[in-house]
């Protein structure tokens, strides 16, 4: 399938955009990549054709159409439009498509759309992250150079004439799709329905962020295994892809839009209101709302509403849900299933030593009741878990105490340096903000009057001074950039960090729970076990 991709640019540099198509660059940063000698590296298959102009002196000839026409000369003016047919990979294989061939289908293309313009058509065959897709590129300058005949697209009658900018709308875009779908259909090229809205509409920005999240958090990662711990979270999901997944999984299986709703917001705490026919989503994270425009036609009201209810979930004997307990239902006529009930684990009560259950014999029917529920939740857990002896569980219980302070440890240590890192902001920032006023200092004559005016900013410019001395005794300063970036990392490693050590925590908590539990089930004494327990513990 082929697409079709516009940005706009507002750099005054022509000379950027081919740069970039020429030469190999980091698809994050957007950097040329340099070989060992520090020189740029072109790029290992490229095409590239100029219209109306030369395509190695494409930054000079729009320049000099712009003076020309005096154009383009605000900071805020849009310089060039970056249009982009983007082939099926398959394309290559099935169909015959080459590299050369597409080269020729970019300039019947952006002679036919964009005429009486400076254009640079470039085709690319390697693919964005190596998807082995082919690519063509046009980059246009917003003046048009020459006056052309008048089309039927065309909106404006000055959209013809040379000097006036490029007129990018709506009902453009749409002839520009309709365009490449006619073309592709023409060359028996793979192509879907691109006047059609998405299912699913996953925007170029929402990709890249996606793409640099993915990036940050697999390097959060891998100091996290380096530190000998399991991340928690391994795959990075935007805002609205988190949308998009937990729709996915409810919809169907909702009986109503109000049911819906309520399982929206009780699993992922997601807010869905309707709004003049339309829904639209909110996250706890998120001040404003995110609209089913935004997420594609799958996630509002008119296709939603048509598959509630349309998916039930089946539930076998073997799958059956553990329920909460219910104090109503005969558990002696049916014992098994107290076995399906499950709720927060807790510590069986001694009846022997709680005073109020040998006062009231009311009160210790129910503790028995509780008990009984607490014993069945045990023995749940241990058979989930496949604790074979008691052994086994004591093993475990150790073993998860140990990674928990170890985690802890760690989390203590991020905590320590993001703590530093945020002094080092603190003083970085009342040093460059009153260095200022020391450098005027030095620089008047009547220094003895200035420190008496500017006593306080100087007082704070020294004592940061020295601090910062005191934490960079080799070398210069670092700039409140990196010491930001820092500190962001720094904040996601300790967010990490505190998610391991909370699992580690809780693990270790039903643990204990589990093999107090055990023990007053199979009748060892407790004090005993608890007191052997505490010194394996402290050795």
């Amino acid at each position: 399938m082929a697409i079709l991709k516009h940005k706009t640019n507002k750099n005054m540099n022509y000379g950027d955009a081919l740069d970039y198509l020429l030469f190999q660059h980091d698809e994050y940063t957007m950097k040329p990549i340099l070989d060992e000698q520090g020189r740029k590296q072109l790029r290992d298959e490229y095409y590239i054709d100029g219209i109306n102009c030369e395509p190695m002196f494409f930054e000079k000839e729009c320049e000099m159409v712009n003076k020309k026409y005096h154009k383009n000369y605000r900071y805020d003016e849009i310089k060039s439009h970056h249009y982009v047919l983007s082939f099926d990979p398959s394309d290559k294989t099935e169909r015959g498509l080459t590299g050369e061939r597409a080269q020729k289908l970019g300039l019947e293309f952006a002679r036919k759309n964009f005429p009486g313009h400076q254009m640079l058509v470039v085709t690319h065959t390697d693919g964005h992250n190596h998807s082995g897709n082919i690519h063509v590129h046009i980059v246009l300058n917003s003046v048009r150079k020459e006056t052309v005949a008048e089309k039927d697209f065309m909106e404006r009658p000055c959209d013809h004439k040379a000097g006036y900018k490029h007129h990018q709308t709506r009902a453009f875009l749409t002839h520009l799709q309709k365009s490449l779908m006619e073309l592709c259909e023409r060359e028996k090229l793979h192509q879907i329905d691109l006047l059609s809205p998405s299912a699913s509409k996953i925007t170029q920005e929402e990709y890249w962020a996606q793409r640099r999240g993915q990036k940050h958090l697999d390097e959060i990662n891998k100091r996290i295994i380096e530190d000998g711990y399991m991340p928690t979270q391994t795959n990075f999901q935007t805002q609205k892809q988190k949308i998009r997944d937990a729709v996915d999984e409810l919809a169907a299986v909702s009986k109503s839009f109000e049911d819906f709703q309520s399982q929206l917001f009780e699993k992922h705490k997601i807010t869905v209101i309707e709004k003049r026919g339309r829904y639209s989503y909110h996250l706890p994270e998120r001040e404003k709302n995110i609209s089913e425009r935004s997420l594609g036609t799958h996630y509002g009201k008119e296709y939603l509403s048509s598959i509630y209810g349309t998916k039930t979930k089946s539930i076998t004997p073997e799958m059956s849900p553990i329920k909460e307990y219910d104090p109503t239902y005969d558990y002696q006529a049916d014992p098994i299933a107290i076995l399906y009930i499950r709720s927060n684990l807790r510590l069986v009560t001694d009846l022997q030593t709680c005073v109020k259950a040998q006062q009231s014999q009311a009160y210790a029917h129910k503790v028995k009741l509780t008990n009984l529920k607490q014993m069945a939740e045990t023995i749940v857990y241990v058979q989930e878990h496949g604790y074979d002896t008691r052994d086994d569980l004591q093993n475990q219980y150790i073993e998860i105490l140990s990674k928990g302070q170890r985690a802890k440890s760690a989390l203590d240590a991020v905590s320590a340096e993001l703590n530093v890192t945020n002094m080092q902001l603190k003083h970085l920032g009342s040093y460059y903000a009153n260095r200022r006023i020391h450098n005027q200092m030095t620089k008047t004559l009547n220094k003895k009057k200035f420190r008496q005016e500017h006593a306080k900013e100087l007082a704070v410019y020294k004592e940061s001074k020295e601090w910062l001395e005191g934490q960079f005794p080799d070398g210069p300063f670092p700039t409140v950039k990196e010491l930001q970036i820092k500190k962001e990392a720094l904040e996601n490693r300790k967010k990490t960090l505190q998610s391991n050590y909370e699992y580690y925590r809780d693990y270790e908590r039903d643990l204990r729970t589990v093999t107090t539990n055990v023990d007053e089930i199979i009748g060892v004494d407790t004090s005993r076990q608890t007191s052997k327990r505490h010194e394996e513990e402290l050795s």
